[in-house]
C-alpha cells in the first residue's frame, strides 16, 4: 500500500494511449477517440476482478458513496447507522444527499459493533453502512442478519479495503451496493476516482445516470439523450482511469507483498506479550494494508506514540485517537455543525448529540491502538529494522511503567 508505489511503464502506456487521441472525457466523441474507452474498459475489469455484475465509475470514492445512497433511494430525513471510526467522507457523503449520519461504537475488528447497531435503530433507519477499515472487514454475517431482519440496507463503504475478502467474496460486493476509492493513497489508485459495486441492475442504471447529469445514455448522440432524473458531474476522466486500467493489473501482486511484509512486521511485535492485534472476521481475507496493534492502556499506548515521534520513527504509523481525519474525537467540524450552508433542523439535533454524548466503548479501543501502513517497497532487511526499532520503544516504555510501579 499504496498503488503509486509501484507506478511504471504499464501506467505510461495506458495515458499514452489516452494522450494520443487528446479525448480525456470517458463520453462522447467516438470517432476520435480511435476506440480508446478507458473507463468503459476499467469498469469491465472492476467487474471481472471482484464479481460484481456491475462497476460505475466516479470523480471519487466520496463521489461513488453519494451515487450508491442516491440510487438505493436514500434522502432527506433517512438514518444510515455508520461507525464512528471512518475517513470523514463517509458522514460527508451521508449528509449530501440529506440523511442523517448515526454514529456508532466500533468493536476491536475496528468497525461496526453489531450490538451497537441494534441499539441505534429507529423508525427512520434506512441503511446500515460498515465501512471496511484499514483493509480489513466488517462483520458482515451479523450485519446482513440485522438488515435482513429489520428491512434495512446494506451499503458497504469497501473505501479503505480494496481486495480484502469475506469468507471467498470481495468487499464490496456482498451488500446492496458497495463502494471502492481510488484516490492516491489505496491499494489502487487513478490519483482520484472511485467505483460502485452492485449486482442489481436498476441500482446500476441509477448510478450510470447519476453520476452524468440524468443522462440516460441509451442514444448515439450524447446530445439528444434523455434525463429520466436529476444528476450530478461525478463522471471519471479518461486520464484518471487509465491509469486504473494499469493498475487493477497489479492488484494480486499488491496483495501477496502486503501479506508478506505484513506477517514478517507482525512476527517482530508478537514476540511482546503486551501486545495485541485487532480482530479480523476473516484472517485470509485480509488485505494487510496496514498491521494494527494494541498496547494494554491509552497512557501507555500515548507514550509509545511519543517516544516514536522524538525516535523520528513515528512515519507511517497511525495513532488515530489523535487524528483529525478518522475517529469522532477530533471532528469538531462536525459536532459543531459547520456547514457553509443551511443543514436541516433533524441533522442539526443529532449531530448536537455528538458532543455531548461520550463514545466510551470506542475510545477504550482507538485510545489504545495504534496502525502501521504497510509499504510495497520495504526489503525484508528494512522490515527487521523498522520491527526492532518500534519494539525497542515499546519495551522501553513498558520498563519505564513498570519500573514506576
Amino acid at each position: 500500500m499504496p498503488g503509486f508505489e509501484f507506478f511504471g511503464e504499464e501506467e505510461r502506456k495506458q495515458i499514452d494511449d489516452v494522450m494520443g487521441t487528446g479525448i480525456l472525457m470517458r463520453y462522447g466523441f467516438d470517432a476520435q477517440r480511435k476506440g480508446n474507452w478507458k473507463a468503459k474498459e476499467l469498469e469491465q475489469k472492476i467487474s471481472e476482478t471482484f464479481g460484481s455484475k456491475y462497476a460505475q465509475l466516479t470523480s471519487s470514492g466520496t463521489a461513488a458513496l453519494t451515487t450508491a445512497m442516491a440510487a438505493l433511494g436514500i434522502g432527506y430525513g433517512d438514518e444510515v447507522i455508520m461507525p464512528a471510526f471512518t475517513f470523514v467522507a463517509s458522514f460527508e457523503a451521508v449528509i449530501s444527499v440529506g440523511a442523517i449520519p448515526v454514529l456508532v461504537d466500533i468493536d476491536e475488528s475496528l468497525t461496526l459493533d453489531p450490538n451497537a447497531v441494534k441499539a441505534a435503530i429507529t423508525s427512520k433507519t434506512k441503511c446500515v453502512m460498515p465501512v471496511h477499515m484499514c483493509g480489513s472487514m466488517a462483520d458482515i454475517d451479523a450485519l446482513k442478519n440485522i438488515c435482513k431482519e429489520n428491512n434495512l440496507i446494506l451499503l458497504e463503504d469497501a473505501c479503505q479495503s480494496i481486495g480484502a475478502t469475506y469468507k471467498g467474496k470481495y468487499v464490496g460486493t456482498i451488500g446492496d451496493a458497495g463502494t471502492f476509492s481510488f484516490d492516491f493513497v489505496k491499494t489502487i489508485t487513478c490519483g482520484e476516482g472511485g467505483a460502485v459495486l452492485t449486482n442489481n441492475e436498476e441500482v446500476y442504471t441509477k448510478c450510470d445516470g447519476y453520476t452524468d447529469h440524468g443522462h440516460d445514455h441509451q442514444g448515439v448522440d450524447r446530445g439528444a439523450d434523455l434525463h429520466p432524473f436529476v444528476g450530478y458531474n461525478y463522471r471519471i476522466s479518461e486520464l484518471h482511469a487509465a491509469i486504473g486500467v494499469a493498475q487493477i493489473g497489479k492488484l494480486n501482486n499488491f496483495l501477496s507483498i502486503q501479506r508478506k511484509n505484513h506477517a514478517l512486521l507482525k512476527s517482530i511485535l508478537s514476540a511482546i506479550p503486551e501486545v495485541t492485534f485487532r480482530k479480523i472476521h476473516d484472517e485470509e481475507g485480509d488485505s494487510c494494508t496496514f498491521l494494527t496493534w494494541f498496547l494494554p492502556d491509552g497512557e501507555i499506548t500515548a507514550t509509545v506514540v511519543a517516544e516514536m515521534k522524538s525516535q523520528n520513527i513515528l512515519a507511517g504509523n497511525f495513532y488515530w485517537f489523535d487524528n483529525n481525519w478518522h475517529y469522532i474525537r477530533k471532528w469538531d467540524h462536525l459536532k459543531n455543525n459547520k456547514f457553509l450552508n443551511n443543514q436541516s433542523e433533524p441533522l442539526q439535533q443529532q449531530l448536537k448529540k455528538y458532543s455531548a454524548e461520550p463514545f466510551t466503548a470506542s475510545d477504550a479501543i482507538m485510545s489504545r491502538c495504534i496502525s502501521t501502513a504497510i509499504s510495497l517497497t520495504w526489503t525484508e532487511e528494512q522490515i527487521s529494522e523498522k520491527g526492532e526499532k518500534i519494539a525497542g520503544v515499546i519495551k522501553k516504555v513498558l520498563k519505564d511503567k513498570y519500573a514506576s510501579v
